[in-house]
């Protein structure tokens, strides 16, 4: 029997149960969050063999970091550099595989599974920015909830962990009830039609793509979402907020900004941060201000923004790119997630906007005629463009060039094409997103809608065959990919004497 773990579970449940949300999210307030760095780096230091290794190797003496200075000095991981080059077992504390309780998967760019093991302290740390939803956008404190998890299951990471956090909050205290009927669509219209009219509400916890199908589906099919109190939690991927809005009229929903929530999570660490009343109000403003927003981000896009806890995920940037330190069934400092993106702090958000005359608490108040609103927590702001590493997320798979290269070097296609593609995700008129893949041409070869078809059907045979996540994540309708062929050398997709680039940002 492992005792220390039976005492590590008492602890963390009865600080979740008998702590009240807005005491945990005011902790960063009164702590210093350097010295928190600092202590959860000696303490990794001295418990995890393989980043006692990866110091030795760096030459670094784990006692001579004493600063945030030497702390932000400290070479980053990264999946190549440290999780790949070690045993799993000396990636957790103590080298000890067993003081983790639960093993998930993700699939990298050859289909070859990583996983990642936590232990249930480490679902209760996360089940807070769930109930950061639950609580300040849903008010599903004092509302009969049904939450539908429509995130795959099987060992993938997003659907049981979801369940997991929600039957948590049901711990609690929260009148939530959850069901898992995870991406199959009959399966979702059953069970909120059958069950959704018990409850005061109903939350849909999905990737954006799929929810969006589901409920054009089911309109299709006589649903009628508006009886149900629908809510929605997203998570995986950017999307514009006339996205929001279109699936939000659908549903009957009214106030985007309190009937939805964003979710910026990782297969390496669980949920990182959330979208907040406050947050989206922000970012709705800013899609409707498009210089400030270009002022506020140093692009023309529009980043995912949400608030996180600095006491849970410490941020920092390194070159235009996200890096995070957090505690986990594998222990993470500095690790580097290739995420574009950047921090602002709290207050200079609201300085920023005040200075073009937006005040996003006052207009939050004025929505809801209340002198005092939930979800307005002093917490930093982390903003997301989405991976640097050459991958597109579809319906919350990462989908990497690797699978397509192979799909184009094929008997009889290789002969027709140079090799190099383009590939991003695009939405339709009805705001449906596809995968999009352009594709150079050999000289000499003249396109044709046979070719078309042929390299269609080759990059989804090799998409199935070696990306798990997008066999399981993304609906049989949504993966054949769309091809378009395009001249060697074409200006717009592949100039002479320019890096190529396989991805290109997904389409707003």
């Amino acid at each position: 029997m492992q005792e220390e773990q039976r005492k590590r579970v008492v602890i963390a449940f009865q600080d979740f149960l008998n702590s009240p949300l807005d005491e945990r999210l005011e902790r960063h307030q009164h702590t210093s969050i350097e010295s928190y760095a600092l202590a959860f780096f000696h303490s990794v230091a001295a418990t995890v063999p393989a980043y006692q290794t990866f110091l030795k190797e760096q030459d670094i003496n784990p006692a001579a970091i004493q600063t945030i200075e030497d702390f932000q000095q400290l070479p980053l991981i990264t999946k190549q550099n440290y999780l790949l080059r070690h045993p799993l077992a000396d990636l957790c504390r103590n080298g000890k595989l067993e003081t983790c309780d639960f093993i998930a998967v993700s699939s990298g760019s050859t289909g070859k599974p990583t996983f990642w093991p936590r232990f249930l302290t480490d679902e209760l740390q996360i089940s807070t920015r769930f109930e950061q939803i639950f609580h300040d956008s849903f008010y599903a404190d004092t509302r009969r909830t049904l939450a539908v998890i429509c995130f795959t299951l099987g060992t993938w990471v997003g659907g049981i962990f979801t369940a997991n956090c929600c039957r948590y909050l049901a711990s609690k205290g929260y009148p939530v009830t959850v069901i898992t009927p995870g991406n199959n669509k009959e399966e979702i219209f059953r069970v909120v039609q059958e069950l959704g009219s018990a409850f005061e509400q109903v939350i849909l916890l999905g990737y954006p793509p799929f929810i969006k199908d589901v409920v054009d589906s089911g309109i299709a099919r006589g649903v009628e979402w508006h009886r149900y109190g629908i809510k929605m939690v997203y998570a995986g991927e950017v999307f514009s907020e006339e996205w929001r809005n279109l699936v939000g009229e659908r549903v009957g929903s009214t106030n985007p900004c309190y009937d939805t929530a964003s979710l910026y999570g990782t297969a390496d660490a669980g949920v990182l941060g959330n979208e907040t009343p406050i947050s989206i109000n922000i970012r709705r403003f800013l899609a409707q201000t498009p210089t400030a927003a270009r002022e506020l981000f140093g692009d023309s896009r529009l980043p995912t923004l949400v608030q996180y806890d600095p006491l849970s995920r410490f941020f920092e940037t390194h070159e235009g790119t996200l890096l995070f330190s957090g505690d986990n069934g594998i222990p993470l400092v500095r690790y580097h997630i290739s995420d574009n993106g950047g921090l602002i702090t709290y207050d200079a958000m609201l300085k920023f906007l005040a200075e073009w005359g937006f005040n996003p608490v006052e207009q939050l108040q004025q929505q809801e005629s209340l002198t005092k609103v939930r979800g307005i927590h002093p917490l930093p702001f982390v903003y997301i463009f989405g991976r640097s590493n050459f991958t597109v997320s579809y319906f919350g798979a990462n989908i990497y060039p690797e699978n397509v290269t192979i799909g184009l070097e094929q008997p009889l296609i290789k002969e027709w094409v140079t090799g190099k593609f383009v590939m991003q995700v695009k939405e339709d008129a009805d705001k449906n997103r596809f995968l999009s893949v352009v594709v150079e041409l050999a000289p000499g070869i003249a396109e044709s809608i046979d070719k078309q078809k042929s390299i269609a059907s080759s990059i989804l045979a090799q998409l199935l065959r070696l990306n798990s996540e997008f066999a399981n994540y993304v609906p049989p309708e949504y993966q054949k990919p769309q091809i378009a062929l395009a001249p060697t050398n074409d200006p717009e997709y592949f100039p002479i004497g320019v890096k190529h680039r396989y991805t290109r940002p997904a389409q707003p």
